[in-house]
């Protein structure tokens, strides 16, 4: 989305779980499947989420409330927790505290329901930054 609005040289974009489940494996079959079907490729591997990243992101974007709260305790100042965001609060179809719903133990389907949601988010989320309404 930032290369089609050609700010990509302005974000360095990551991925880290907040567990240590999947470190070094690829992402799962499915969501590539659905990410290629929408002209994506995902690449790269599975990494936990060090305290370090704090210093390095200017954002922290949690999928749920449980993630969220992980990240939380993980900071150590309030600066750090001003950081941690939840993915839907850029979401325009969600509501309150939703989470991104985890597709892992389901099918195809919610697979591709994850992926609207977080393609929704992050546009919102892009807009929010690009119009100036978060404070990075």
């Amino acid at each position: 989305m930032a290369e089609q609005i050609g700010a990509a040289d302005q974000y360095e974009i990551d991925s880290a779980g907040t567990s240590g489940y999947h470190i070094g494996e690829h992402p799962d079959r499915r969501m590539r499947r659905v990410a290629a079907q929408h002209g994506l490729k995902y690449s790269g591997h599975a990494r936990q989420f060090h305290p370090r990243d704090f210093d390095r992101f200017d954002l922290i974007i949690a999928m749920d409330t449980t993630n969220q709260a992980d990240l939380l305790r993980q900071a150590s100042t309030t600066e750090q927790q001003s950081k941690v965001h939840l993915m839907r609060e850029f979401d325009p179809l969600a509501g309150g505290n939703a989470g991104v719903p985890d597709p892992y133990y389901g099918g195809i389907d919610g697979f591709e329901e994850v992926f609207r949601i977080v393609e929704r988010s992050c546009q919102g989320l892009l807009d929010a930054i690009e119009n100036g309404q978060l404070d990075i």
